[in-house]
C-alpha cells in the first residue's frame, strides 16, 4: 500500500501525495477554479486532472524532477534552466487570461501592501529597520507599468519539472492570471541568482535586471511574515531573509 506523503499543509490549503496521485485541498474553491481554467489555457505541459470533488482536486504526478528548491542546491543543468526559460517565454507569449493573477496586482495596491508589510516587519521585530528600508528602496523599481502577459503567479522552481533538458510540466496554477512577466522570472530565480543568465538565455528576450532584483526584494518582503506565521522558515540558509540580506 502506498504511503501518504504530506507535501504542504497549512491553514489555507494542503497537498497530499499517494503513489502517483496528488490530492489538493483548498479552503477557497475559487483558487481551484482558477487552477483548472489556467491549466486548460496554458500552452505548456501541465498535470493530468484525474477528478474533482470539492474541496479535493486529484491530479497525476509529473515525470521527471524539479530543478531544486529555495534554500537548497540546484539539481538541474544550465541547459535545463534554459529549457525552463524557454517554456516560461512560451507561457508569457500566449494570450493572457481575462482575470488578473497574483502577478497582476496594481501598482497602487502593491505599494500600499508593501508599505504596510514593511512597517509590520519592523514594529514586530521580525527584521531590522535598515534591512527593510534598503530592500524597500530596491523594490521601488518593480512598481512601474507593464504589458499584461499570461503569468503563473507562483513560479517557484519546485513547481517546474524537467527530465534531462526537457520541461515535463508545471504545477500549482492557483495564482495564475494576467500579470507582469518579470514577476514570474523573478519568482523562478529567487535564491538562485547564479542561474538567472541560463534562464534568460532560454527566455530569449532582454529584460530589465533591476526590475528582476526589485521583485526579489518585493516578493521577499511581502512573504516573510506570512511564512513565519504558517510554519515555514524564511530565515533558513538561502531563503527569503538571505535574499534580502544579499541586497545590502
Amino acid at each position: 500500500m502506498d504511503e501518504v506523503e504530506v507535501v504542504v499543509a497549512h491553514s489555507e490549503r494542503a497537498t497530499l501525495r499517494v503513489g502517483d496521485v496528488f490530492l489538493k485541498m483548498d479552503a477557497d474553491q475559487t483558487r481551484i477554479d482558477v487552477e483548472l481554467e489556467a491549466m486548460s489555457l496554458a500552452p505548456v505541459p501541465t498535470p493530468e486532472v484525474l477528478w474533482r470533488k470539492p474541496p479535493v482536486l486529484a491530479i497525476a504526478a509529473l515525470p521527471g524532477t524539479t530543478l531544486g528548491r529555495l534554500g537548497g542546491p540546484s539539481t538541474g543543468s544550465p541547459s535545463a534552466w534554459a529549457a525552463a526559460g524557454a517554456a516560461i517565454r512560451t507561457l508569457h507569449d500566449a494570450p493572457p487570461p481575462s482575470w488578473p493573477g497574483q502577478a497582476g496586482r496594481s501598482i497602487a495596491a502593491l505599494e500600499a501592501e508593501l508599505d504596510a508589510e514593511c512597517e509590520l516587519l519592523v514594529t514586530g521585530g521580525l527584521l531590522p529597520a535598515d534591512l527593510v528600508s534598503r530592500n524597500r528602496r530596491v523594490a521601488e523599481a518593480a512598481l512601474r507599468p507593464w504589458t499584461p502577459a499570461f503569468t503563473h503567479g507562483d513560479l517557484q522552481i519546485a513547481h517546474v519539472f524537467v527530465d534531462g533538458d526537457e520541461v515535463t510540466g508545471i504545477i500549482d496554477w492557483s495564482e495564475a492570471g494576467r500579470g507582469d512577466a518579470l514577476y514570474d522570472l523573478a519568482t523562478f530565480t529567487l535564491g538562485h541568482e547564479e542561474h538567472l543568465g541560463d534562464v534568460l538565455a532560454g527566455y530569449g528576450v532582454d529584460v530589465d535586471l533591476d526590475v528582476i532584483r526589485a521583485w526579489w526584494s518585493l516578493r521577499s518582503l511581502l512573504i516573510v511574515r506570512w511564512l513565519s506565521e504558517h510554519g515555514f522558515d524564511p530565515f533558513a540558509p538561502g531563503c527569503e531573509v538571505d535574499v534580502l540580506r544579499s541586497r545590502m
